[in-house]
């Protein structure tokens, strides 16, 4: 079913509005058609109706349609406007037009088919100018919008710079009160360890057997603490990038088995098998000797603290491009596949619970892994719970700091020597080296 439309005529000549109201109703459209003669009475009938399109006279006898117009348009009454001229007064209709107008036609030409054309262009060119009205003021709200959430983020990001500050700064006092706390108590530990020891020696008197379990236990007791402080003292270090690598030219087999050799009595009190496999040409490797001991002992002592019956394997060998390979394998417990990802996370512990079974800081792989960083290797885990644990940590067998902590003095402890490496130091050269 045809919309009815409902037109309002303006027009003060009786016959021009005829003319106008023929040409509509011979126009065959469903229309309401009303009229008036002047300005007022349309803008008062504009302002309590709503109208689909209006007939407006260029000339009214107390005011001209551009008033009317811009009278519309400052009140906010958004309707199709054609305006009705005589002949000669196009530039009349194109003021008009300008000051917001539909369309216009000249009364002469008016006939039924030019004014439904006319109505129907001025009505479907209103229609689009809403369209693009409303859509620019989606357009206009979708901008403000944005640059609120544009505003909002950036205040979130600075919220964030500012508490990533505050978090950086409440990492570098925690390392500080490591480092220092650390610091402070390996004196005392130290002095107990030593005078632990000068007890048990024979010629400061003999001790009763209760006396001499006494003073043992406070001699395991005290290195195991030290050994902790330790931990936290190198960890702090690390999380500081003060931790310094002192490089020199070592034997790799010997240090694995020295190592080997200092904490074979721990693995033997547990009835644990620690075997060592060299496959190497070439032993030598320029590398910090007591950071490689480290990292061995930790991996040993987790392996043997982890597993209760058994063997312990540890194996060097070569791996491409110029690099070797230490791997150390137990028969433990195993990890569970889960906590792989966290596993070299400080303070880090698969039992967290206070009555764990293993006691430790959580600190030993965590080390390690920094260490092995910074060594510019890698490493490596595979594990299955109640089957045992590898790891296999793979290193260059020339160690090239500059790569990792930018300009670093290299102490040589064979040759007694010191030579400042800068980032753009691809290798070190040896003349009388071959590794």
């Amino acid at each position: 079913m045809e919309e009815t439309l409902k037109i309002l005529v303006v027009e003060d000549d009786e016959i021009d509005r005829v003319i106008v109201r023929l040409a509509l109703t011979e126009a065959g459209m469903r229309m309401e058609l009303d009229e008036v003669k002047d300005g007022n009475h349309a803008f008062f009938a504009l302002i309590n109706n709503h109208y689909d399109c209006v007939f407006l006279d260029y000339h009214l006898q107390n005011q001209d349609c551009l008033t009317l117009i811009h009278k519309l348009h400052s009140s906010g009454i958004k309707v199709p406007v054609v305006v009705l001229i005589d002949a000669g007064n196009e530039e009349i209709a194109r003021e008009c037009i300008q000051a917001g107008a539909t369309e216009y036609f000249i009364k002469s030409t008016l006939s039924s088919e030019t004014i439904t054309h006319i109505l129907r262009t001025a009505i479907r060119i209103h229609h689009t100018e809403i369209q693009l009205e409303l859509a620019n003021q989606k357009l206009k709200e979708s901008r403000e919008q944005l640059t609120l959430q544009h505003q909002e983020l950036d205040k979130k990001q600075q919220q964030i710079q500012l508490q990533n500050l505050k978090i950086l700064e409440t990492s570098r006092l925690k390392s500080m009160f490591l480092a220092t706390i650390s610091h402070e108590l390996r004196t005392p530990m130290n002095a107990i360890i030593g005078f632990s020891q000068i007890l048990l020696r024979p010629k400061f008197g003999q001790l009763t057997n209760q006396q001499l379990d006494m003073v043992e236990r406070i001699l395991n007791n005290g290195k195991n603490l030290l050994m902790l402080l330790n931990e936290i003292l190198d960890f702090s270090h690390l999380e500081a990038g003060k931790l310094e690598l002192k490089p020199e030219i070592l034997d790799l087999s010997k240090v694995v088995n020295n190592t080997v050799s200092e904490i074979r009595s721990l693995a033997e009190a547990k009835n644990l098998s620690l075997l060592v496999k060299t496959d190497l040409e070439n032993t030598l490797v320029f590398n910090d000797a007591v950071r490689l001991r480290q990292i061995l002992i930790n991996l040993l002592s987790n392996a043997i603290k982890f597993t209760e019956s058994g063997n312990i394997w540890v194996e060097i060998k070569e791996a491409p491009k110029n690099r070797v390979i230490i791997i150390v394998k137990d028969t433990g417990i195993g990890i569970a596949s889960q906590d792989f990802q966290n596993i070299f996370a400080a303070f880090h512990q698969v039992d967290q619970g206070i009555s764990r079974k293993y006691s430790g800081t959580g600190l030993g792989l965590a080390i390690i892994d920094s260490l092995v960083r910074i060594m510019g290797g890698k490493i490596y885990i595979e594990s299955k719970l109640g089957v045992g644990s590898i790891f296999k940590i793979e290193l260059p067998r020339k160690i090239n700091l500059a790569d990792n902590l930018g300009d670093i003095v290299f102490h040589s402890h064979q040759n007694q020597f010191y030579s400042l490496y800068s980032h753009n130091k691809a290798s070190l050269n040896y003349p009388n080296l071959k590794l």
